[in-house]
């Protein structure tokens, strides 16, 4: 007798499970595990993520190691898929580093600083620093808050501008903290890295160029006691003088403080002089502003009743009627340098203290009274 067998069905062929190189990474279990309330990411996470190793993670993101590309590019779409952020403050403290600047400014709404300072974070930034910005109001104490706080955030380096009154003393506290110092647009010590410019030179050129013009009672807005920008552009101020042969009368000068409602004040009072001057030096931008004002107010036209030129070139220079004559300083130039020395001295903490000193560039336009177009000022 025959017995007829049934066949036994062939299993369908198991579905391919994909390998981990090949899983989508926000479908594996580790990033599904993950919830927002689990908190940050941590490098174990993308390592499990990965597939490899917290080392290899480690020398992928820190680039102390060669790693194959494509263990590159798996890491870094775990670390993106994540949002793991390295913790770069733990890392540096082990290395006893911050890869953070501190800038103390004495007034950050002046557009010069805001330019220099914009510099500074930009060449900072490239170089992997980030910076921490102050402002100081040109106090003393106020400086020296701004300094334990800088101090406090671990900077690995400082860039000053020093304050009038407390600046010196400043840069022994940071002396003794073993921080390297680079000091701009002011030298409060010859004992700390500097970036200035030629303020001399400026106020030189643009006096004798007023002189040219037929000025002989030449007023100038000074700046704050005490700062070596004030004294270097008085003294800039007064070698113009003598270069045309003028004698030099201490009441044309008037302090003006760099700020524009003391120099408003300051102007005032040059107006009210028995013999007033016919031409108006400003040594800073804030101080043409408060210049300007007071002319102004007394309805002195610029230059027909008096000139006027000033230190500090800014973006709306131009929209002044008639456009002002000033001393450009290289603000970016300024910042670049000042980070570029600093990094200098943290690296060879040894080096002699150096000065560097920027040329400036006279803007020759009409508020001196003669045409634009009169050829450059010498």
């Amino acid at each position: 007798m025959m017995v007829r067998r049934t066949p036994t069905p062939k299993a369908a062929p198991a579905p391919r499970v994909a390998r981990k190189s090949e899983q989508p990474l926000a479908n594996t279990p580790a990033i599904r595990a993950r919830m927002p309330e689990a908190g940050p990411a941590t490098m174990r996470d993308v390592a499990a993520l990965a597939g490899v190793s917290i080392s290899t993670i480690s020398h992928v993101l820190n680039r102390t190691r060669a790693v194959p590309d494509a263990t590159r590019d798996r890491v870094m779409q775990a670390v993106a898929t994540t949002g793991y952020t390295p913790n770069s403050v733990a890392r540096s403290l082990k290395r006893a580093e911050t890869r953070t600047i501190g800038i103390a400014i004495g007034d950050i709404t002046n557009p010069h600083f805001t330019a220099v300072v914009d510099a500074i974070e930009t060449s900072a930034r490239e170089r992997g620093y980030t910076v921490i910005l102050v402002g100081i109001s040109e106090s003393a104490d106020r400086e020296i808050e701004a300094l334990d706080a800088l101090l406090g955030r671990r900077v690995d380096g400082l860039i000053l501008a020093p304050s009038a009154d407390g600046g010196a003393a400043v840069l022994e506290r940071v002396a003794r903290h073993n921080i390297p110092v680079v000091q701009i647009d002011r030298v409060a010590s010859p004992a700390c890295d500097a970036v200035v410019v030629a303020n001399a030179d400026g106020a030189r050129r643009l006096v004798r160029h007023l002189a040219a013009c037929g000025h002989r009672r030449i007023g100038m807005l000074t700046g704050l006691p005490g700062l070596s920008s004030t004294r270097e552009r008085i003294a800039g101020y007064r070698a113009g003088l003598r270069d045309a042969g003028i004698a030099y009368d201490a009441k044309l000068l008037a302090c003006g403080e760099y700020s524009a409602e003391p120099a408003r004040r300051a102007t005032e009072a040059l107006l009210a002089l028995a013999a007033p001057p016919t031409a108006l030096f400003a040594s800073n931008n804030l101080m043409t502003l408060g210049a300007m004002q007071a002319l102004a107010d007394r309805g002195l036209a610029v230059p027909d009743d008096i000139a006027l030129v000033a230190f500090d070139d800014f973006a709306w220079t131009d929209l002044f009627k008639p456009h002002l004559t000033t001393v450009a300083q290289p603000c970016r130039e300024i910042g670049i340098t000042a980070v570029r020395l600093l990094l200098e001295r943290l690296a060879e903490p040894g080096l002699r203290p150096r000065l560097t000193r920027l040329p400036v560039t006279i803007r020759h336009r009409r508020s001196c009274g003669c045409a634009a177009d009169a050829g450059a000022i010498a």
